[in-house]
């Protein structure tokens, strides 16, 4: 197998704007993703895969959070031993879920995630309105609880978990963006890092791919940070709505949903 061939350039130019996308507005996986897909990968190796390589890209960034979170280690403790714990518990459902099964959800999950992505504010009003404004004294079990839903979701697919985690850590009496997203990236990388462990042992990783798409995202996400001053967030927000929306479309197509039958 060529290293240069026609499937390695799109899995790592498709990496490379994941990268871009995450460091400026987040959903980048809905473009690296679908990318492992239509090289025919397996989905859940896929999935395993394309986690892996942008949790890797993800990492490659995280040296600028610690100024952020130096006053809240503590909070931040806590909440990162619930995410190992729901990030795994969902990467062994992952696991044990069959590849056909997860191939029908998968149109499902890019939908749900580009509609969390598209109405995130109003996501986040809701779930403010509809969790009590708990602060940390009061109900911190209730918002682990929450997380560790949250958690379980990235460990088995992800997409949107940024979004999720956001409100909830609004809801904590976080209150600054920075120190919000500082939060949401390190949760992000404690839960995506411990599925690669399941994904590791049961041998669903791709390590080739991993190593192309992960250069690509190292790269997108030193480009997207360094041009972030002159890009418009709100534009690369509705490309990425749109690509997701195609995406669930032409999913919804290649794998057709459930059926249900009488006998």
């Amino acid at each position: 197998m060529h290293f240069f061939s026609f499937q390695h350039i799109l899995l790592f130019v498709a990496a490379l704007i994941a990268g871009s996308i995450n460091s400026v507005a987040g959903g980048g996986s809905f473009i690296s993703f679908p990318a492992l897909l239509f090289t025919g990968v397996n989905p859940i190796v896929a999935n395993a895969t394309n986690n892996t390589a942008m949790w890797l890209g993800a990492l490659a960034s995280a040296s600028g959070y610690s100024a952020e979170i130096v006053t809240r280690r503590q909070q931040l403790l806590v909440l990162a031993l619930v995410s190992l714990l729901g990030g795994m518990l969902g990467s062994l459902l992952l696991l044990i879920t069959s590849a056909k099964f997860f191939g029908h959800l998968i149109p499902y999950l890019l939908l749900s995630a580009t509609l969390l992505f598209n109405f995130s504010s109003k996501v986040t009003k809701s779930i403010q309105s509809y969790l009590p404004q708990w602060s940390k004294t009061k109900h911190p079990l209730g918002l682990l609880v929450v997380q560790f839903v949250i958690s379980i979701y990235g460990g088995f697919f992800g997409g949107g978990m940024g979004i999720l985690m956001l409100a909830v850590l609004s809801v904590m009496g976080l209150g600054n963006i920075h120190t919000m997203n500082a939060f949401k990236s390190c949760l992000g990388i404690c839960i995506n890092g411990i599925a690669i462990i399941p994904f590791m042992l049961a041998g669903i990783i791709l390590w080739h791919q991993v190593v192309i798409m992960s250069t690509g995202a190292i790269i997108g996400g030193y480009l997207g940070a360094v041009s972030a001053q002159k890009l418009e967030p709100a534009l690369i927000k509705r490309f990425v709505i749109f690509i997701g929306y195609g995406m669930s479309a032409y999913f919804f197509v290649t794998y057709p949903p459930f059926r249900i039958t009488v006998n």
